[in-house]
């Protein structure tokens, strides 16, 4: 049973905030579209979180794994993943869950929103989810 399709729009958002919001809200059932996944941000240090995702998507091998993305959207998605129970009741509700890169000539005439729970108000120091992939693959996103 569907009970509402949410548009979120993930420019300038924190990451960990956004991602435990997405994660009770999909639980409840609602299907949940995210634009923008690369202008996402992470706090603290830039050289340090670069150095973490480096880490993590190098880690195994190339046949067994463990395979972490090295892609905006999927590296979001994986995030949400992480925060949501590991029994079938978390796996369909990743499922309701789709992330773009930017925004699709499908979902044109909707209406995209900014959660503030999850705004970015950072006084410090922190990275775009766009900028670590560039990091990791040599891409510009």
């Amino acid at each position: 049973m569907i009970m509402a399709e949410f548009y979120l729009d993930a420019d300038n958002q924190i990451v960990g905030r956004l991602a435990s919001g997405l994660a009770k809200t999909l639980l409840k059932g609602d299907v949940v579209f995210i634009i923008n996944a690369e202008k996402a941000v992470i706090s603290g240090r830039p050289r340090a979180t670069i150095d973490h995702y480096t880490t993590k998507a190098e880690r195994g091998d190339a046949y067994h794994g463990p395979f972490y993305p090295s892609q905006p959207d999927r590296m979001l998605k994986r995030i949400v993943r992480g925060m949501l129970p590991k029994n079938p009741k978390g796996r369909a509700a990743l499922k309701r869950l789709t992330v773009y890169l930017s925004k699709p000539g499908k979902l044109e005439n909707k209406k995209f929103t900014k959660p503030k729970a999850s705004e970015n108000n950072l006084s410090g120091k922190f990275i775009s989810l766009g900028e670590i992939c560039s990091e990791i693959t040599g891409k510009k996103y």
